[in-house]
């Protein structure tokens, strides 16, 4: 039997060879990246690399050999191409990046669109973050939103994206890659549902309560525990339960809102908080359809197709992890009518006059299919 220490010797000494034949590859690579700049050539030639696997895997004696010697080469060409992109944004042809860099947006002087009616949680998130005086409106839906906002009709809308209970707003996904539109900012709103009602209503009283679906699954535990009695009906806003129960002038009705829905509603409140977890938070964004960012933005939102192949999804991310960029969230969304493709919805921290961060997007925008830079804020 072959001794461990000389084995591991002889490891140690192919490994430094290794590591010098990379250095050597990489100063050529270096090299190409001159010529590139000289000739206005892409950085990546993906016929060019696919025939470079396909010639090295053939030199491998076994099926093992030749996946690794594949997934290597991968690796130490994704490489080579990020010290190019390094190299040609120092010479200044990374190209620049279509937004403009502003101060501070205009919070004062411009009109903000939100779903729902008064009283809703996105219009308690818009006052939150434009001040209470805002010029500011409601639509039905959040497409009527979006549409409000690339029409000109309001310079900001207020959207769902995130709440820490029920996860994502999938929708609104959709709805950024659909529009040119851009976010700009964020605001976090902590959750406190109440139980709400007309005044003078006691508990006893009620027989039906109204809410939004999610609001309802966040108060399960309440209303299981201690009314299960009641009968629960679904509407599409917490705000428009209030505003039913308002109306319908019936004590046998309350609703599942905000302390503030019930003030605009001449409702009383008669528990709160009724929602499980205390720390619940929606993340709302501030959406636009300017293509700008704040001066001290610290989070860019992407989105991307990729191709159906092994590894692209490696490929597109480790442009963020060379350029030394953490990584805050990704989601992938169905591609309407092609089976098993995906949009992915990508943040990362960082702002678009950073030089890491134009070295991670030009990566990614070179690699990567339908690519846009949805915000940075």
């Amino acid at each position: 039997m072959e001794d461990l220490t000389k084995l591991r010797e002889e490891i140690d000494r192919i490994d430094r060879e290794m590591v010098r034949l990379f250095e050597e590859r990489m100063d050529v690579s270096r090299r190409v990246a001159e010529y590139k700049i000289a000739n206005g050539r892409k950085v990546l030639d993906k016929a060019r690399e696919e025939e470079k696997l396909r010639t090295l895997g053939e030199l491998a004696h076994s099926p093992f050999n030749r996946h690794g010697i594949r997934e290597l080469f991968q690796q130490i060409m994704a490489m080579s191409r990020k010290l190019q992109y390094q190299l040609l944004a120092a010479e200044g042809v990374s190209g620049s990046l279509p937004f403009t860099r502003v101060d501070r947006i205009d919070r004062t002087h411009c009109r903000v669109v939100y779903q729902g009616v008064e009283g809703a949680y996105q219009h308690e998130a818009a006052l939150q973050y434009f001040g209470p005086d805002v010029n500011i409106f409601h639509m039905d839906t959040w497409k009527d939103c979006m549409e409000a906002i690339k029409e000109g009709m309001a310079d900001y809308a207020v959207l769902p994206i995130e709440n820490s209970s029920a996860g994502e707003v999938n929708d609104i996904y959709d709805l950024l890659e659909e529009y040119d539109n851009y976010i700009v900012g964020e605001q976090i709103l902590k959750i406190s549902h109440a139980l709400v009602a007309l005044p003078g209503t006691e508990l006893t009283d009620i027989r039906t309560v109204y809410s939004h679906p999610q609001a309802l699954m966040q108060c399960a535990v309440y209303l299981r525990e201690e009314h299960p009695q009641w009968k629960q009906i679904s509407l599409p806003n917490t705000a428009m339960a209030a505003r039913k129960v308002a109306e319908d002038g019936d004590r046998r009705q309350a609703a599942i809102a905000s302390a503030s829905a019930a003030r605009y509603h001449g409702l009383q409140v008669l528990r709160q908080p009724i929602n499980h977890n205390r720390f619940n938070s929606t993340r709302f964004i501030i959406v636009t359809n300017r293509k700008m960012y704040e001066a001290d933005a610290k989070k860019v939102s992407i989105c991307f197709e990729l191709p159906h192949t092994s590894g692209s999804l490696y490929n597109i991310l480790s442009h963020i992890i060379y350029n030394d960029l953490n990584m805050c969230k990704i989601e992938s969304r169905p591609i309407p009518e092609r089976n098993w493709e995906y949009h992915f919805f990508v943040d990362f921290e960082g702002n678009l006059n950073d030089s890491a961060v134009k070295n991670a997007i030009r990566g990614i925008m070179e690699e990567a299919v339908n690519f846009k830079i949805l915000g940075n804020y």
